[in-house]
């Protein structure tokens, strides 16, 4: 479904809402972060940072929605992404609607990720007439699963990640699903 991308969500404490170039240095720093990215195969580089936030304004220009760029109202600190990205990869739940975050590790454990992800819910739901969206970590990610549990998800199954050899630590992932219907 296409729709005019809605570039601004408003939670008591954060705003979603697109990218700013000024945003990249700090989204670099992000993606290099050995805690933020301990459970994925990768770190990325400058350059893989620039091609993923370019990636970002193609999806929302093309499906309507995307990853949002988040920020604290209280300060304006722009302190990771948390949005809806289409499944493209070989699964057996694909074609489909994944809900995703990823913030600065100093911002963990305040709820900013739940309080996010349950606007992007919302979103799905009122804006975009979704009727459920998909979210999938690495079996050891369970701060991210967490999230998931939080905002209603249910475990739908583990599967293996076809774009993670077989043998990796990381290829085993859990797969989440909710019904908009439900909230």
């Amino acid at each position: 479904m296409k729709t005019s991308p809605k570039q601004y969500i408003e939670t008591p404490r954060l705003i979603l809402r697109g990218w700013k170039e000024e945003d990249i240095p700090t989204f670099a720093r992000l993606n290099k972060d050995d805690k933020a990215m301990e459970f994925f195969l990768n770190k990325l580089s400058y350059q893989e940072t620039l091609d993923f936030y370019n990636r970002i304004q193609k999806e929302f220009s093309t499906n309507g929605y995307g990853l949002y760029a988040v920020e604290k109202k209280e300060d304006h600190m722009f302190i990771g992404y948390v949005g809806l990205h289409n499944i493209t990869f070989d699964v057996d739940f694909a074609p489909a609607v994944e809900i995703g975050w990823r913030l600065l590790p100093e911002v963990w454990n305040q709820g900013y990720a739940t309080e996010a992800a349950s606007a992007c819910l919302e979103y799905a739901k009122t804006t975009l007439g979704l009727k459920e969206l998909y979210s999938f970590t690495s079996l050891p990610n369970k701060r991210s699963e967490r999230v998931m549990q939080k905002i209603g998800m249910v475990k739908n199954k583990e599967f293996n990640h076809p774009l993670v050899s077989p043998g990796h630590p990381l290829r085993r992932h859990v797969l989440y699903k909710i019904s908009l219907a439900n909230i």
